[in-house]
């Protein structure tokens, strides 16, 4: 009997989701493990990495690979993933671009160890004891993995073949993925797996969104009761829709919540964050410097809001301290 085609998942800096999404293929699974066999999945499976460092070099069809780059031992694994595997995939947001991860950024190493291990209201570590890589206790020696002091997407550290968006990806787009590279039949190398086109272009609100749209304020869900009918931009809700990839489904918006841009820019798009912050800047409704100030301030985290998914591979760079 011929052996069915290897695939691995594998989990980074994420929050599990994506693990969660595969799960969600529910009797759809059932289609995948008839044809793969899942060689890797130590968040579900009894693997380890000597079975991994035991199988041939290209031997894996598949690496399924979620989360950004924070430690060693994650860019050890996806190295080693990478030489065992004829195709990867950046799985999800944090793996496509840094993802919420990634906002770490904002901070450098030390900062986010003070902040975790001494300045938190409810830590007591008075002599501010950090995770070290190496210690050594009564003759045996303990080794942790690193923690960098910049976060990274799959693709800064490894190369990547196809990239599969979504926080998280939708079981649909997974289950179409693996069925292609089974099949053969996938898209040349470096695609996002997921239509070429604006969220807007399926959101099924859209034939509500005027033709000439113009703000005065920026609401969050919670300010308003919002109709369930209306486009959200439209509500004064900010929607990231217009300059996010569809291929979600439309998901948030079917449950009256707006788009936060996890799919992603699509192929036209250099940083998404800056399409985000120029399709708000072209609908602010005033020409006045200072009401213009006013109605900005009501996005009360910007870099949070158009860089939440993004900021590891955007044209925002913070100056260096520390190892990188």
């Amino acid at each position: 009997m011929a052996q069915k085609p290897k695939v691995a998942f594998y989990w980074c800096a994420s929050c599990g989701g994506c693990e969660e999404a595969v799960v969600d293929l529910a009797e759809k699974v059932l289609d995948v493990v008839a044809a793969v066999d899942i060689c890797f999945w130590p968040v579900a499976l009894d693997f380890k990495r000597k079975d991994v460092e035991a199988m041939a070099d290209g031997g894996i069809l598949a690496a399924f690979i979620n989360g950004a780059i924070r430690t060693t031992e994650q860019e050890e694994m996806v190295h080693l993933l990478r030489r065992k595997s004829a195709v990867v995939i950046a799985f999800g947001a944090c793996s496509h671009m840094g993802g919420i991860p990634g906002l770490a950024n904002l901070f450098d190493r030390a900062g986010i160890f003070e902040e975790v291990y001494r300045g938190t209201p409810s830590t007591v570590n008075p002599e501010f004891v950090t995770p070290q890589q190496t210690h050594k206790d009564n003759g045996h020696t303990v080794h942790l993995p690193g923690f960098y002091d910049t976060v990274k997407s799959l693709d800064q550290v490894i190369d990547v073949d196809y990239y599969l968006p979504g926080c998280a990806p939708t079981p649909k787009l997974i289950a179409e993925a693996v069925m292609a590279l089974l099949s053969g039949n996938v898209p040349p190398k470096g695609a996002v797996l997921a239509p070429d086109r604006a969220l807007c272009d399926e959101c099924p609100r859209k034939d509500s969104k005027p033709e000439k749209l113009l703000l005065a304020e920026f609401k969050r869900p919670h300010q308003l009761l919002m109709d369930e009918e209306k486009c959200l931009l439209a509500q004064g809700v900010l929607c990231l829709g217009p300059a996010t990839r569809g291929g979600c489904e439309a998901l948030c918006v079917k449950g009256n919540m707006p788009c936060t841009g996890c799919f992603g820019p699509t192929s036209r798009v250099k940083d998404v964050g800056g399409k985000y912050l120029s399709a708000i800047a072209s609908i602010v409704d005033s020409k006045d410097d200072v009401e213009i100030e006013k109605i900005l301030q009501t996005i009360p985290d910007p870099v949070g809001t158009f860089y939440r998914y993004s900021l590891p591979v955007s044209l925002l760079r913070r100056k260096r301290m520390g190892v990188t």
